[in-house]
């Protein structure tokens, strides 16, 4: 879309040069015939503070003449501005070539295919696999030259980032991944466990706190009984459960 919108611009461009170039030539020629006498002057109605101008046309003819030739003297101008845009146009376009080739070609580098080492031979070799190359054959030398000198000086580059060496610390990336992924299964694991033992912790806590009141109050009843039996010592649940030793409980005196 943007190639065929510089195609019109530029084609009506210098179809408005063509026609403005023509039309300052036609009236120049007009007005130095009618100064000549050959042919006649425009003849144009024009009245000032009521009064009609004489020959009104002729100054009009002289000062369109005037105005055309100075606008020709800019023509030159507009012609170089357009020749600036066109090799801007076409550096932007060699740019992107070159940009191509040399992804092509820094790619294949990556890909150890370049064994080279001098410079000559180096720049030769990429330069031979670019004109190979089904999608840049077409290009021209020049640009085939630039992007060959391009990947050699980055060839250091391509050596670090070699294809073999990025998939090998893909790979080590990608265990470590796994393994953060286990671990942190493992750690979900033991939250969870975690958390049940302390849910069950809780209720044997509370279960023993039932007990122990239970045991308590049982403690109350038996301080009360154990007066109207006649037992003059209590003996405690602990020393019960220590011992266990049966006390016989002496008969009640008759009233």
């Amino acid at each position: 879309m943007n190639a065929l919108t510089a195609l019109i611009q530029y084609l009506f461009q210098r179809l408005a040069f063509a026609v403005f170039a023509v039309a300052a030539v036609a009236i120049t020629v007009c007005t130095v015939m009618a100064a000549l006498g050959q042919w006649a002057w425009i003849e144009l109605p024009l009245n000032y503070d009521g009064q009609p101008v004489e020959n009104a046309g002729m100054y009009a003819q002289i000062g369109l003449t005037i105005l055309a030739v100075g606008i020709c003297f800019f023509i030159p101008t507009n012609r170089r501005i357009m020749q600036l845009e066109t090799s801007h146009r076409k550096f932007a376009l060699n740019m992107d070539d070159i940009t191509r080739a040399y992804g092509a070609v820094h790619a294949a580098d990556r890909g150890d295919v370049f064994h080279m080492s001098s410079e000559f031979d180096s720049v030769r070799e990429r330069l031979a696999y670019l004109r190979d190359h089904p999608d840049l054959s077409t290009l021209e030398p020049a640009l085939l030259e630039v992007a060959a000198q391009m990947s050699h000086i980055s060839k250091e580059l391509a050596t670090v980032y070699a294809d073999e060496k990025i998939e090998r610390a893909r790979n080590f990336l990608k265990q470590r991944q796994e393994e953060v992924n286990l671990f942190n299964s493992r750690l979900d694991q033991a939250k969870g466990i975690t958390s049940e033992m302390k849910h069950w912790l809780h209720e044997v806590e509370l279960e023993e706190s039932v007990a122990a009141a239970q045991l308590d109050r049982l403690r109350a009843e038996m301080r009360e009984i154990m007066p109207e039996l006649g037992i003059e010592r209590t003996v405690s649940a602990d020393e019960m459960a220590r011992d266990l030793r049966v006390v016989k409980l002496p008969p009640k005196a008759a009233e």
